[in-house]
């Protein structure tokens, strides 16, 4: 029997920016950007009374919470926050499945002979993040990853619940049919008018009339409803591809303005490429205008590679040919076509001694045992610098 915990950090964004600055801790604080343009990035947990959500356009949560304090997002501090979570995962298990920042699947199951029952490794888990971080954290227990998101969407805020296997369908049978993973709005309707309103009410329903009702999707939903869900849990070596994106504040137009954007991304990726054991061969670049029109250019190197730089120039050349001297809202920087280094090879007893390093990986190894140890905002590259930005390194981002 599988052993897996979810662990979603509560409210994160904003609880960081409480964290770092204490006036704003018991406050109704609001993570948003451009009053008329943005949305909500992040809500404490003091804000949400009033209906204020993420991904709420921020004219509608003003008007719904006109209190509320507003922070503009640090997405470098929450990357940070973020690598320093996922080091706490680490010590307890290698099978982690990032979800975004601040959510990821554990599975645990190799780990009870050396940390004790799941539970009181999910404890564990939540007391150092508070300890170390001061942020706090929320993780749902179960045999399978459905279950276990479900469970810690429940235990928020700040706890914990676990859901034993043999408990996995009386559990659910209770839950909207809502809360089955691929139901939108429109199949919720659809169960509805059919009268299956729970989890329960489709656990009960024979799977020949759900497959007939709803083809394909029926037999997931009442898999699901029993509590069968065999997907395994994800490491990030198995991700096709790692990258790297943000949008912007305000949009930008011209590529001297574009080009620190995604030299920072190009250098985060480098970064989780290397974090990770993996190099690749093909550099996409990701360009979304202000008309929401969205392009993808990617190239081919010679060589796989890891290093940021050798990434940089490779998305710049790109930049420079899909630019179309439009606004942009977003560009992202992303690697593909990943596999794993080659292993070093054994010297034959007559064999030429191995070429060393080349200088750049001598570099990069020096700067991630920097950023590693005292942050992202320690070193950085002369044009970020002058950008008043670092690296945000979002670990965790797929494109």
């Amino acid at each position: 029997m599988r052993a897996i915990i979810h662990v979603d950090m509560d409210a994160f964004y904003a609880s960081v920016e409480q964290r770092d600055n204490p006036s704003l801790r018991g406050k109704p604080v609001i993570v948003g950007g451009h009053a008329q343009r943005g949305v909500v990035v992040a809500a404490s947990y003091e804000v949400r009374p009033f209906g204020v959500r993420s991904a709420m356009p921020m004219a509608r949560a003003m008007k719904m919470a006109p209190q509320a304090i507003v922070v503009p997002p640090r997405f470098s501090a929450y990357a940070e926050a973020s690598e320093q979570v996922f080091s706490i995962f680490e010590r307890y298990t290698p099978l982690i499945e990032p979800l975004s920042l601040d959510e990821a699947f554990l599975d645990v199951t190799a780990s009870v002979g050396l940390f004790g029952a799941p539970a009181d490794i999910a404890r564990r888990i939540r007391k150092e993040i508070a300890a170390e971080l001061s942020l706090p954290a929320s993780a749902g227990l179960a045999s399978v990853k459905f279950v276990a998101k479900i469970a810690s969407d429940l235990a928020k805020p700040n706890g914990q619940r676990e859901v034993p296997a043999d408990q996995t369908v009386a559990f659910l049978a209770k839950l909207p049919v809502s809360r089955l993973w691929g139901v939108g709005p429109k199949t919720e309707e659809e169960l509805t008018r059919a009268g299956l309103k729970t989890i329960g009410d489709v656990a009960a329903r024979d799977v020949t009339w759900l497959e007939q009702r709803l083809g394909s999707q029926g037999r997931h939903l009442w898999e699901l409803s029993q509590g069968i869900d065999p997907r395994e849990v994800v490491p990030d070596r198995a991700a096709k591809s790692v990258g790297a994106e943000d949008t912007f504040e305000e949009d930008l137009r011209g590529v001297d303005l574009l080009r620190p954007h995604v030299h920072s991304q190009a250098l985060r990726v480098g970064r989780r490429l290397r974090k990770a054991g993996v190099r690749g061969r093909v550099v996409q670049l990701k360009v979304k205008f202000a008309d929401f029109i969205t392009i993808t250019r990617r190239t081919t190197l010679s060589s796989p590679t890891d290093d940021g730089q050798t990434i940089y120039r490779a998305a710049l050349e790109l930049l420079e040919r899909a630019h179309e001297g439009k606004p942009v809202r977003l560009t992202g920087v992303s690697v593909q076509s990943l596999g794993e280094q080659e292993p070093p090879q054994q010297l034959g007893l007559f064999s030429a001694p191995a070429a060393p390093p080349p200088r750049s990986a001598k570099l990069n190894a020096a700067l991630d045992r920097i950023t590693e140890r005292f942050g992202s905002k320690a070193i950085t590259t002369a044009d970020l610098a002058k950008r008043g930005d670092e690296e945000d390194d979002d670990p965790r981002g797929r494109d």
